[in-house]
């Protein structure tokens, strides 16, 4: 038989593991927001700086970025037409496997109009963190814009700022209106600050493979 004592207990578990639930979740999610408040902006909004930061997506085998990255890399031409951004970095996994993606990411904006040597590829940025720490440990960066779509920018704004590099997020939406999978990777956020926090904790070494000079010779570029 179970007891009233006993049904008070498996209550009282429940909501705690709920509260813990809620607290795991939306502890690194308001953290998130409040690292990166007032600093994502609209590109028209943007102040400018030396260099802009764009983030990897999907890119395909043809070498043809995705919508998604598509966006980001017609953001940063915008940035860069608008005399936002001096110089583009262009982060992503470079291996085969994930389809060059900076070399790619770099020849398409060349493609719109963007000096080659005004473009630094980031070879290595495998993920939010690793962007960030290279950004500071590898090219020297303390401030840049970054650019991603708008949901991704809170983590990655508050990533670089918590690495060392003061950063404003410049966030894309319009594949919002195109794009079925949107309200999915919005909700990812959720998890991915889940490893935000733990990176920003263990500071696990991302690859620190670059050329420290290569911001510098391509600001000084005709």
């Amino acid at each position: 038989m179970i007891t009233r004592r006993r049904v008070l207990r498996i209550l009282a578990l429940i909501l705690g593991v709920a509260f813990l639930g809620a607290l795991l979740i939306g502890g690194p999610a308001l953290w998130t927001r409040w690292q990166a408040r007032n600093r994502v902006l609209t590109a028209a909004q943007a102040p400018p700086k030396d260099v802009a930061i764009i983030f990897g997506a999907e890119m395909y085998p043809s070498g043809r970025p995705s919508p998604y990255l598509k966006a980001r890399l017609d953001l940063g031409v915008q940035l860069y037409r608008d005399g936002k951004a001096r110089v583009l970095i262009v982060s992503g996994d470079n291996s085969a496997e994930h389809n060059r993606e900076a070399s790619n990411m770099k020849r398409y904006l060349v493609a719109q109009g963007v000096p080659a040597s005004r473009i630094v590829e980031d070879e290595h940025g495998l993920d939010t963190y690793a962007t960030c720490v290279r950004a500071r440990e590898v090219f020297g960066l303390t401030d840049a814009l970054l650019v991603s779509q708008r949901y991704h920018l809170h983590r990655a704004v508050a990533t670089c700022r918590a690495v060392g590099v003061d950063a404003v997020g410049v966030g894309d939406v319009s594949v919002k209106r195109t794009s079925k999978r949107w309200d999915e990777f919005s909700r990812r956020e959720l998890g991915a600050n889940l490893k935000m926090v733990a990176d920003l904790v263990t500071r696990p070494a991302p690859s620190l493979e670059g050329d420290p000079d290569a911001v510098h010779r391509a600001l000084a570029s005709g």
